[in-house]
């Protein structure tokens, strides 16, 4: 199997398996968007809690030039060695989330 591929499977994965554990509360649904045309991959969360209108994006994550780029991560979880144990390099992990001059001083890649 090609890396691409396998970085799409362990990307999916790890958002399913959060989104399905943590479930949200009140009348809010979970959406699991993958766009593996473009490679983007999302947690999104949407609903009523109440009165109020909840909607926003838990975990974003790409691939951009064969690396996994962390774009956001909302939760308490750090993907990144979680993705690491599925037998990604770190090399090949951007903490997008980081300024580029922060990067330099994480286990990953700069860009």
């Amino acid at each position: 199997m090609s890396k691409l591929k396998n970085y799409r499977q362990y990307i999916q994965k790890v958002i399913l398996e959060y989104g399905q554990k943590e479930q949200p509360h009140g009348d809010i649904t979970t959406e699991f968007v993958f766009d593996t045309v473009g490679d983007h991959y999302q947690l999104i969360r949407v609903g009523w809690r109440d009165d109020h209108w909840i909607y926003g994006c838990l975990i974003h994550m790409d691939i951009i030039n064969d690396q996994i780029w962390i774009q956001y991560n909302g939760t308490e979880v750090d993907f990144a060695p979680i993705i690491v144990a599925l037998g990604v390099p770190k090399q090949d992990i951007v903490l997008a989330f980081h300024s580029p001059y922060k990067r330099q001083f994480t286990e990953y890649a700069v860009s």
